[in-house]
């Protein structure tokens, strides 16, 4: 499961590198205090559960899952905007990639729990 948990993190840390180079480099907002806070409350749904994920409760991990359907379905907005586009579907393949994984790691540790 360790090996799948690192792929979470690294689907989850690609979301914040879009959502930022997105909110800093391609659309940043005029002044950079505001920035910097809508920033925080666009990554808030994936700090909550983190630390739940880094010790694999199950609540957490579910929780990672169906929070990662609101950065696909950000993607999909983001997409029909022709500057944006490619940033959008790049979100969208992360969120999908984050979601298959911690799915699978919600199978897992349903299925470790079953054996105990």
């Amino acid at each position: 499961m360790k090996g799948w948990l690192f792929v979470a993190f690294i689907m989850l840390g690609s979301i914040v590198g879009v959502t930022g180079l997105r909110q800093f480099f391609v659309e940043p907002l005029t002044n950079p205090i505001p920035n910097a806070i809508w920033f925080f409350l666009q990554l808030t749904p994936l700090l909550l559960p983190l630390p739940g994920l880094m010790r694999l409760k199950l609540a957490s991990t579910f929780i990672m899952c169906m929070t990662s359907t609101l950065y696909f379905i950000h993607g999909v907005y983001v997409i029909s905007d022709p500057k944006l586009a490619l940033l959008g579907s790049v979100e969208i393949i992360f969120s999908i990639g984050l979601c298959a994984t911690t799915a699978y790691l919600v199978r897992q540790i349903r299925e470790a729990q079953a054996v105990d």
